[in-house]
């Protein structure tokens, strides 16, 4: 799978990290910056990484920052994105089981670095199970082709 991944400055350190992290798992990581860790504009990397995933350039996205909600906030104003902003094991698989959710949002300051790893683990690895749930995303597409 190709996983876009970017951060804020907030969030630099760890995305090195989870770069290497799916690359260790078999994954294609495309590093979309920051390349430093000075002061950057979170949107103009989450609108990056989301239109190289609604674009289909890369399977799926994960984005960083403070909190991860920022990220998430800007990445889902692309059509086709289906950004979250998870905190937990059951919140990423969730995320992807129910929502098939292609982007994952991070905070890189109140996580810590083995239950960062196991999401990853865990977001890159479920699938969406479609049935009811399928159906509730296509009204959201619907509603998304009428704006």
């Amino acid at each position: 799978m190709k996983v876009a991944v970017a951060s804020d400055h907030r969030g630099f350190d760890l995305k090195a990290r989870i770069v290497d992290r799916l690359t260790n798992l078999g994954h294609e990581a495309i590093d979309m910056g920051p390349g430093s860790g000075e002061s950057v504009d979170y949107p103009d990397f989450a609108v990056g990484v989301s239109k190289a995933v609604a674009n289909k350039e890369a399977d799926r996205g994960i984005l960083i920052c403070g909190t991860g909600m920022g990220m998430c906030i800007a990445a889902n104003k692309i059509k086709g994105i289906r950004a979250t902003a998870c905190h937990d094991e059951v919140t990423a698989e969730m995320s992807r089981r129910h929502n098939d959710a292609n982007v994952l949002c991070l905070s890189a300051e109140l996580l810590g670095e083995q239950l960062v790893d196991r999401m990853i683990e865990i977001w890159v690895t479920t699938e969406f199970e479609g049935g009811r749930h399928a159906r509730r995303l296509d009204k959201i597409s619907d509603f998304e082709s009428h704006e």
